[in-house]
């Protein structure tokens, strides 16, 4: 199974998505500096993910997490 999800910055409150296989792992690489585009960040929180059976699936939902409309549907997910 593939995830598309996002977790929200401790630090500034800033939010990062994104997509991978296994999504306790790819917390723990968040939360432990692996990841060098936000490695400054603070520590994460998963606050949104969806499940998919393929990684194309996940890779184009999380494309669809940055644009416009999937801000504003995360938007209605997240601040419920």
């Amino acid at each position: 199974m593939f995830y598309a999800y996002v977790i929200r910055s401790s630090f500034d409150g800033s939010y990062y998505k994104g997509h991978c296989e296994n999504l306790d792992e790819r917390l723990d690489q968040h939360n432990s500096g692996m990841t060098k585009s936000i490695k400054n960040k603070g520590s994460f929180e998963i606050v949104y993910y969806e499940i998919f059976e393929t990684r194309p699936e996940a890779i184009s939902r999380e494309k669809y997490f940055k644009t416009g409309a999937g801000r504003r549907y995360l938007k209605s997910k997240i601040l419920r």
